[in-house]
C-alpha cells in the first residue's frame, strides 16, 4: 500500500467540515418586507388618528337610523355610487363595512381623498345614519 492509497480520513481523523451554504437574502424581498411593515404602521396610525378625531368619536357614539341613512344616500351619494349602491363613477359599496372599519369609512366620506368624491361632512347624527345604511349593504 502506498501513501497515495490512504484515504484522507484515515490519515488524521475526520475531514474538515464543509461550510454550509447560507440562504440568499436578496434586496427585493427585504425591501418588500420593509414596505409592508411601513404600510401596516401607516394604516394603524390613520385608523388610530381617525378614531381620536372628535367628529369621528361623536359620530360613532350615536345610533344611526337606517331609513334616514337611506334617504341621505339617495340624495347625496347615488349619483356616483348608483341608486342601489352598485357602483357607477364611484365604487360598488356592497360589503364596504366588511372591508373598512367605521372610522375609515367616516374619514373616506369627509376627506374627499379619492377624487372625484367631494368632501362631505354632515353633522354627527347624519353620519351615523349614513353608516347605518352602509352597514345594511351586503
Amino acid at each position: 500500500m502506498t501513501s497515495s492509497d490512504v484515504l484522507p480520513s484515515s490519515a488524521g481523523g475526520a475531514p474538515p467540515p464543509q461550510p454550509q451554504p447560507q440562504p440568499q437574502r436578496g434586496l427585493i424581498p427585504a425591501l418588500l418586507l420593509v414596505a409592508l411593515a411601513a404600510a401596516l404602521c401607516l394604516g394603524l396610525l390613520l385608523v388610530n388618528q381617525s378614531s381620536q378625531d372628535p367628529y369621528t368619536r361623536s359620530s360613532l357614539a350615536l345610533h344611526g337610523d337606517l331609513e334616514r341613512g337611506t334617504k341621505l344616500f339617495l340624495i347625496n351619494c347615488a349619483g356616483c355610487h348608483g341608486i342601489a349602491a352598485q357602483g357607477l363613477v364611484g365604487p360598488n359599496l356592497h360589503g364596504v363595512s366588511q372591508r373598512k372599519r367605521d372610522p375609515a369609512l367616516i374619514q373616506q366620506v369627509v376627506s374627499g381623498r379619492t377624487p372625484p368624491m367631494p368632501k362631505f361632512q354632515p353633522d354627527p347624527q347624519t353620519m351615523a345614519d349614513l353608516l347605518a345604511y352602509l352597514h345594511s349593504l351586503q
